[in-house]
């Protein structure tokens, strides 16, 4: 009974992991199946590639069709789509109203003239290869 009882528990600590990951998968592709039957047009989605569309039609079993941009309809397989997205919904919230001119800031130079700081994004200068 004793040379039994190290296999079993060597087994029982193997098999348990592996049946709680199976479990976790299927529910996973479960989960992904009823999302990809349950598109209908209007929805906004994201592929799997990051790319965020509006379902144009989803009547075909393995494609679906998605506007990317207004008047630009893509075909697609159906695995593509990774999840639903809800639609940015501004608020008054987000839109913040002001009377106030913001002045940009000013740096002045050696030469003594005025020259406005950019605030933006700046451009990096071109990395020269071969020189060291």
């Amino acid at each position: 009974m004793n040379q039994l009882l190290l296999p079993l528990l060597l087994m029982l600590v193997v098999a348990i992991p592996l049946v709680m990951g199976t479990r976790k998968q299927k529910k996973a592709a479960a989960a992904q199946q009823e999302l990809l039957s349950s598109l209908a047009p209007g929805d906004r989605v994201m592929t799997t590639s990051g790319l965020y569309a509006s379902v144009a039609d989803a009547s075909a079993d393995t494609t679906i069709d998605l506007e990317i941009a207004p008047g630009v309809v893509t075909t697609w397989l159906r695995q593509a789509v990774r999840e639903k997205v809800e639609p940015v919904v501004e608020t008054d919230e987000d839109v913040i109203e002001t009377d106030e001119v913001i002045e940009e800031p000013v740096v002045e130079s050696k030469d003594d003239e005025r020259v406005e700081e950019k605030t933006g994004a700046q451009i990096a200068p071109p990395l020269e290869h071969g020189k060291k």
